[in-house]
């Protein structure tokens, strides 16, 4: 797959298209691409991610939908959706795009974003961690970029991020993206670059020189997302990917 990046109708010099999800299929996402997290996973989060069930993951009208429901499915109260790229699809360097049209709700906490490939060797956060977008229903208008990485021997993390006040992101779709450099992380919404971070030498935690894989997920509450409380009424949210696109330079 060969193609260049374009932005708001303007082309991108120097990145070709390697690997893309359009999902212009309906039903289950395709299996060679993206496999699921299942279970409670991380963070205290609410919600218990399922395995291949399309009432919280699936792909309809042209869009990946991860829908976020309060359904007590096998006597697990919230449910939603985590898929991945790790064992299908990983990259070093390169420009990673999404367009997305995220929800918003007291407790949402939609997420784009990419970990090592060895972090079931290394643990977290030695593997690295790159966050092309995070928010949380809380600071709705609030679109978050982080970079997380050790600090030292003894699995310390430091969390280094910026962030992007938007005019109401979740009405509407936006493109979401890094540009993923030998030294620096550019990050970006509709093509505006809103923070960087550059391996200046000063930390441990430059973790950013491998192969990492790709997630997108919708959390519910957890330790960031239910930090100003939870609204169930809320509930269920859906979360619509439109296309992912990785480009790397020619």
């Amino acid at each position: 797959m060969i193609g260049l990046a374009v932005v708001a109708g303007v082309a991108l010099q120097g990145w070709n298209l390697v690997w893309q999800d359009e999902f212009n299929v309906d039903g289950r996402p395709d299996p060679a691409k993206w496999g699921y997290e299942v279970g409670y996973i991380r963070n205290n989060e609410l919600q218990y991610y399922t395995d291949n069930r399309p009432e919280n993951v699936r792909v309809e009208n042209g869009n990946l939908v991860i829908e976020c429901r309060k359904d007590n499915f096998q006597e697990k109260p919230i449910t939603s959706g985590s898929i991945n790229t790790l064992g299908k699809a990983g990259w070093t360097y390169g420009r990673i795009e999404v367009r997305a049209k995220i929800p918003t709700g007291l407790g949402s906490w939609p997420a784009i974003w990419m970990m090592g490939v060895d972090r079931a060797k290394l643990g977290w956060p030695l593997c690295g961690e790159i966050d092309i977008m995070e928010n949380v229903g809380f600071q709705p208008d609030n679109v978050f970029a982080t970079v997380h990485f050790p600090t030292g021997v003894r699995r310390e993390h430091k969390s280094i991020g910026g962030k992007k006040v938007a005019s109401r992101p979740y009405h509407d779709f936006h493109i979401y993206a890094v540009e993923w450099l030998p030294n620096r992380l550019d990050f970006f919404y509709d093509g505006e670059k809103y923070f960087s971070y550059e391996n200046d030498g000063r930390h441990l935690g430059w973790r950013f020189n491998k192969e990492c894989y790709l997630l997108l997920n919708l959390a519910f509450g957890g330790t960031w997302g239910a930090s100003k409380g939870v609204d169930e009424k809320v509930l269920p949210l859906k979360y619509l990917v439109d296309y992912v696109r990785v480009y790397q330079r020619s």
